[in-house]
Formats: C-alpha cells, sequence, structure tokens
C-alpha cells in the first residue's frame, strides 16, 4: 500500500459521548497535523443500540455490528463530503466501540466491522487493533501508549480521563501505562439517574458530600493494589463497582464521592511525575481536575480543547498510520504481550 496522505482515526469511547472523526496527517519525523475534526454525538436509537449489544443474543450481537459499521461508514462519508473535499484520504483507523474486554479469558471485541465502514466510504479500513496482542498474552490495552511516546514526549506522563482514565509514561526507558480507574463510564451513568447525560464540569459532584465508607470501599479494591500493565472493563465495572452504588443513596453524594475516588487514584499516578498532559472528556470537568491537582505536586496541562478532545483519535489515526507502514504499534511493556506486534486488520474497499 502507499504512503498514506491523511489518515481519518475513528473513536468510539465506553461513555457512549459520540463519534469522534479525526483527519490526520503524519510525517517520519513524528510530527502530525490535524485537519479536520469532529464529534458525533450519538442519538438515542444508536445509544440503545450499543447497550443492547451488551447483553444481546451472539446473532443479533453479529447484526449490530455490520449495522454500526455502516453507520460509522456513513458519518465517515458525510464528514468527508462537508470538510475534505479537496483532500486525498488514504484510509481510515478505526477503534470501533468496546462490547467485551476479557483479556484473562483470551478474547476482547470492539464492533463496528470494518468491511461494513469500507463499503459504506470507500475507503480502506484498519481496524480490531487489539485482538492480536490478547492474543500474544497480553492486555490488548493501552494502545495509545505509543502514540503518547512518538507523538507526545515532551510531557513526563500523559493521562487521557474517558470512560476510564489511562495513563502512560517513561520509566528506565522503556514506556510504562494501564488503566487507572473508571471515571466518565461511572460517572456519566450516576447523572443519568438524574436524567442528564454528564455532570457538566463537576457542579454537582461539587454540591455533594463524600460518602466516607464508599470511598474506602472503592479506594480498598483488589485492581489498585495490582501493577501496570493492567486495564478495566465494563465487566469488572458490573462485577466490582455497581452493586456498591445503589439509588437509594443520594446521587448527588455518590457523584461527588466516585469524582473523589477518580481524584485520589489518578493523583497516586500522578506523584512523582513532573508534568502531565490531560486530554479526554474528564479534562472539562473542572472540579475533578481541581481535585487532582489538589492532590499532587506533578504540573496538569490542559492543551488546547482540539487535542483535548480528539487525542485518542488522532493517536488511532497513527495506529493506522503505522500498521500500513508496517511498523510496530502495540508495545508489550505496556500491554504485558509476549513481543511487540503490528496490530490490526485491513480490508479494503
Amino acid at each position: 500500500m502507499a504512503q498514506p496522505n491523511v489518515i481519518i482515526g475513528v473513536m468510539s469511547g465506553t461513555s457512549l459521548d459520540g463519534l469522534d472523526l479525526c483527519a490526520c496527517t503524519f510525517a517520519s519525523d513524528n510530527t502530525f497535523e490535524i485537519i479536520k475534526a469532529e464529534t458525533i454525538s450519538y442519538d438515542a436509537s444508536t445509544k440503545a443500540l450499543l447497550r443492547e449489544a451488551e447483553t444481546c443474543s451472539g446473532v443479533r450481537l453479529t447484526g449490530i455490528d455490520r449495522t454500526y459499521g455502516r453507520l460509522i461508514g456513513e458519518h465517515i462519508a458525510r464528514f468527508m463530503n462537508q470538510h475534505l473535499k479537496d483532500t486525498v484520504i488514504t484510509a481510515v483507523a478505526s477503534h470501533g466501540h468496546t462490547i467485551f474486554h476479557n483479556p484473562t479469558n483470551g478474547y476482547t471485541l470492539q464492533i463496528g466491522h470494518g468491511s461494513a465502514i469500507a463499503a459504506a466510504c470507500g475507503l480502506p479500513v484498519v481496524c480490531d487493533f487489539r485482538s492480536l496482542d490478547v492474543a500474544l498474552g497480553g492486555q490488548g490495552a493501552p494502545l495509545v501508549p505509543i502514540g503518547d511516546q512518538l507523538l507526545f514526549g515532551n510531557y513526563d506522563a500523559c493521562l487521557n480521563i474517558g470512560g476510564f482514565a489511562n495513563i502512560s509514561f517513561e520509566e528506565n526507558g522503556i514506556r510504562v501505562a494501564g488503566d487507572i480507574c473508571p471515571a466518565n463510564y461511572i460517572l456519566n451513568e450516576l447523572s443519568s439517574r438524574l436524567h442528564m447525560s454528564y455532570d457538566a464540569g463537576g457542579a454537582i459532584a461539587q454540591s455533594g458530600v463524600v460518602i466516607p465508607a464508599l470511598l474506602a470501599q472503592l479506594n480498598n479494591l483488589d485492581f489498585y493494589k495490582m501493577k501496570f500493565p493492567k486495564s478495566l472493563g465494563r465487566e469488572w465495572v458490573e462485577q466490582e463497582i455497581r452493586h456498591l452504588l445503589p439509588e437509594i443513596l443520594p446521587t448527588v453524594d455518590l457523584l461527588r464521592t466516585c469524582t473523589e475516588h477518580a481524584a485520589f487514584q489518578i493523583a497516586q499516578s500522578l506523584n512523582g511525575r513532573k508534568n502531565t498532559i490531560v486530554t479526554g472528556g474528564g479534562a472539562f470537568n473542572t472540579f475533578l481536575v481541581q481535585r487532582i491537582r489538589e492532590q499532587t505536586t506533578c504540573t496538569v496541562e490542559i492543551p488546547d480543547d482540539q487535542i483535548v478532545a480528539f487525542k485518542e483519535a488522532l493517536i488511532f489515526a497513527y495506529l493506522g498510520w503505522l500498521r500500513i507502514n508496517n511498523r510496530i504499534n502495540t508495545l508489550k511493556s505496556v500491554t504485558g504481550g509476549s513481543k511487540d506486534s503490528i496490530g490490526g486488520a485491513i480490508y479494503l474497499a
């Protein structure tokens, strides 16, 4: 395949905010340019479809996988028609939407089938980035750290606060990374009890009070005693956390306590580091960021809104660029795999 000109990175997070599209160029010296980026909010029917995928039959899941893939492809086609008419697009790099992630048992699943995306948008598609690493004994996550290392290496650490908070950093010349704790996945779910999609700026959480016993239970979960590499998924939340958040407790206090929990765990992961860049939807949660800053000596830097919102889509575009050029895009040091690998399936339109 020819050297790429422009790659469109596609990211759908566990928090169900929407679909991030980021058209980027990359150079051999690890510089990049974002040409155009946009978030397409999920409507109620798409959110319902993705939630259904978590519990439906295998036959239905297979259908949803293709339906959602066509939807992604249609969004990409509209994005190109509106913003990139005179731009030569080489490929799409799609993370997909995670439904199952259980690397301990040897599987992970991100839906939004690459063939359906390619057919709908007419472009080659790189997707299914995680499966090879899981087959090699790794966590299949996190994948972003190689982009952190090569594109954002001027920071001591890179912190992303999305559905789950994750971090990557250099330690003894090796990239180390992992998930820290649940973040927007839980906060948005609690906000939905108040008929809101999210807690804007953390204002509702700030108005609540911490439930000490709950905070202690959360902070004492076994996951926090594990060393990197480690990763989290929906299954872990359902098993370890959801039963701790009964609806009989005031939602505002649950929001405050879960925000405090996330801030504490994130601050713990930052202690001893000089500076970090913070991206993901959680970077816009001013109360959460305030509580992190109050518990760490690390300088917490929030970049411009475009990098905050689209860094993961940007890096998945970069992973696609690396895959197309047959270069390593998955690091065993952060996933625990048996070797570095070149992950991603390619579907040609």
